[in-house]
Formats: C-alpha cells, sequence, structure tokens
C-alpha cells in the first residue's frame, strides 16, 4: 500500500514537473534577456536552489564523492550550458513547435551514440525509429526549393538540432555517473555553468529589465530550474522505465499545444507530416527498444 502511495505521488509529480518543462519556450521570450545571459541566470537559481535542497535535506551527508563521478560531472556540466544555449537560442529564432520537435530528436542521437560507443548492436524497429525521425526532421527544416544555407542558419533550426547533439552526449556522459547523486551531479552542472558564463555574459542587460521581465526570470530560474529539478530527481527513481518515456512526452505536447493555442501557429501540412514522423520515430526507438537500455538511460536523465 506504501509503495502504491509512493508511486501515485511519483507519478503526480513528473507528469507536473514534465508539462512545467514544456512552458519555458514561452516564459524565455518574456524574461527579456539574450540566451546566454538566461542560461547564466538559470544556472545561478539552480545552484542556489538544489545546494538548499541537497544540504537541508541531509542529503550531503550521504553523499558519495567520487573522483570519477565528478570528472563525468563537470564535464556533462559543459554539455549541459552548450545545450541550454542553444535551446534558447532556436527559442529567439524559432516557433515553439518546430524547435522542441527537433530538439526532442535528442532520443534519436542518444541512441546511436550509444550503439556506437557501447557496441550495441541495432534492430530493425529502432533503425525504422531513426529514419522516420530523420526524415521527419528534414520536412521540419523548411528544406524546399528556396533553401540556402544563410537561411538555415538565421532561421534557428540550426541552434534546435545543436541543442540536441548536445542533449545527446550529454546522457551518453551521465550513463558513465554511478556513485554520485542527481542532486549533487546537477549542482556540479548548474554551478560549473554558473562559472563558465561569466565572461560571457552582458550584465549591463539586465538594467533595463522591467517588473514583468523580472517576474518571469524568477519563474524560470526558481520554477523551472528549482522547484520543478526537486520534483524531477526527487521521483523519478521510483517510477519503471517505460513509464518514464511516455511522460517524457508531456513537455513537447504541451509546448506544442500552447504554440498552437497561445500564439495561433499553424503548421504547413508539411511540418505537420514532419512532427509525426519525428515523434513516431522517437517512439519507436523509447517505448519500443530494449526495456534494459531504457532502464539504463532513464537514471541518467536530465530534465530541460
Amino acid at each position: 500500500m506504501e509503495k502504491l502511495v509512493r508511486n501515485k505521488k511519483a507519478t503526480i509529480s513528473i507528469i507536473i514537473a514534465m508539462a512545467t518543462f514544456g512552458t519555458v519556450g514561452f516564459v524565455a521570450p518574456k524574461t527579456g534577456l539574450k540566451a546566454i545571459d538566461l542560461v547564466y541566470i538559470r544556472c545561478t537559481f539552480a545552484s542556489i536552489f538544489l545546494f538548499a535542497v541537497w544540504y537541508l535535506s541531509g542529503l550531503a551527508k550521504k553523499e558519495i564523492y567520487n573522483k570519477k563521478d565528478i570528472s563525468l560531472s563537470l564535464l556533462s556540466g559543459i554539455l549541459l550550458v552548450l545545450n541550454w544555449v542553444c535551446l534558447f537560442k532556436s527559442f529567439e529564432n524559432l516557433s515553439v513547435t518546430i524547435s522542441v520537435s527537433i530538439y526532442y530528436l535528442a532520443p534519436v542521437i542518444l541512441f546511436l551514440l550509444g550503439s556506437f560507443v557501447y557496441k550495441e548492436k541495432i534492430t530493425v524497429v529502432p533503425l525504422l525509429g531513426v529514419l522516420s525521425s530523420f526524415i521527419g526532421s528534414i520536412l521540419l527544416s523548411g528544406i524546399n526549393s528556396d533553401f540556402s544555407v544563410d537561411k538555415l542558419l538565421s532561421s534557428g533550426v540550426i541552434w534546435a538540432f545543436l541543442a540536441a547533439i548536445f542533449y545527446g552526449i550529454l546522457m551518453v556522459v551521465n550513463k558513465g555517473i554511478t556513485k554520485t547523486s542527481s542532486y549533487f551531479t546537477t549542482l556540479i552542472q548548474t554551478t560549473l555553468g554558473f562559472i563558465l558564463l561569466i565572461p560571457f555574459v552582458k550584465f549591463n542587460a539586465f538594467q533595463h529589465l522591467n517588473f514583468e521581465n523580472w517576474s518571469f526570470i524568477l519563474i524560470i530560474g526558481f520554477v523551472h530550474t528549482g522547484i520543478i529539478y526537486a520534483l524531477f530527481f526527487g521521483n523519478i527513481r521510483f517510477l519503471p522505465s517505460n513509464m518514464i518515456a511516455v511522460l517524457t512526452f508531456l513537455d513537447p505536447a504541451v509546448a506544442i499545444l500552447l504554440d498552437t493555442v497561445i500564439t495561433g501557429f499553424k503548421p504547413t501540412s508539411t511540418q505537420i507530416t514532419g512532427i509525426f514522423m519525428t515523434f513516431l520515430g522517437i517512439a519507436l526507438i523509447m517505448l519500443l527498444n530494449s526495456p534494459k537500455k531504457i532502464a539504463q538511460n532513464s537514471t541518467n536523465k536530465i530534465a530541460n
């Protein structure tokens, strides 16, 4: 009975977390900050919040300080910052729907990298998933007779692709972190991000922000990166990997729904086909792949 209650609570917590992550693309532009400045703020707030949770909850006293894990956490911290910067850059130049659809190619990239690094055999179903996602991403990219490299670079598509690539590499690196807790690992990552971004932040940009901007900065800092991270990492270990894989789709689903309702974005028939094929491919990889592999990946997942 206690396990059932705990699993129900964990399910609700992950649902709230993933649905909230789906709103980040709408909150980001309202902060009035560019990508690097916003990631700096996010790293700052996340570090403060996660340290408080990690220390005050008593997890710090039980922490295992493993040199290998700390080294990998530092490397993944660089990847996490690059991932966030590219994601927010894509939001600046691209609709949220197209951006998150391309960004969610990350599981496909993770699967390919994992197969290469760990020499795992690729079976027919995941291979079809990769092919479907690849074709879908091409359709989403808007490649047509008017295609040009300059148009691609300015569209935001390339930033979404880079964000997905960094996310996929980040997940591969995180698979090697086995002893330190999720809280401490993420704390290392965000603290490193805070330090690395200091030389690149335009601090004068903060002087021109109004009350509304600061309100959304607090939301993206404390809610999206603080409270929701705590909910996510505090409950993910209580759920089976296949359920986590399903709930992960709430993030892009909410983002696409809000983009349609709030901004009135209307994808073309080609883009709709691209969205369908992209997520079909991701589903084939995440839901129909070997449960053992999914379980290995789910414990090392980082939220957006």
